[in-house]
């Protein structure tokens, strides 16, 4: 059962986002901003397949989260998707750069986002295993 993390600072779209994860088979756990999601991270005994991350939260946004996600060689490798209202080229570009696997835009379709998780883990899964990316 794939293991994801989702990291929003309102409530709602944490829930759609579980509800919809959760129907789809997998493992959730929430974190309210990326200062929670840190921390939570250095407390896992096992490590997420994928984090969703929001990209305008309080005391952590959602790009510096990824930031320091990548620069941790214990969650580096985890899978990211950003989940925002920010849907900029500009922002789209920020998010890349700090090293997001992939960019859904707020409002999302929720079956839109369930199968962008899947096809983020499995790619992840492949390149881990030392297989071909498509």
């Amino acid at each position: 059962m794939p293991r994801v993390l989702v990291v929003d600072d309102t409530a709602s779209i944490r829930f759609l986002i579980r509800t919809n994860l959760e129907l789809a088979g997998h493992e959730v756990d929430e974190a309210v901003d990326g200062v929670d999601c840190l921390a939570i991270l250095r407390d896992l005994d096992v490590m997420p397949d994928l984090i969703t991350v929001d990209v305008m939260m309080p005391r952590l946004d959602g790009v510096a989260t990824v930031t320091a996600i990548r620069a941790d060689p214990l969650t580096r490798d985890i899978a990211v998707v950003m989940v925002s209202t920010q849907g900029q080229t500009a922002d789209i570009q920020r998010a890349t750069e700090a090293g997001v696997d992939a960019y859904v835009t707020k409002p999302f379709d929720p079956d839109f986002l369930v199968r962008t998780v899947d096809e983020v883990i499995e790619r992840t899964h492949d390149r881990r295993q030392g297989g071909t990316i498509s």
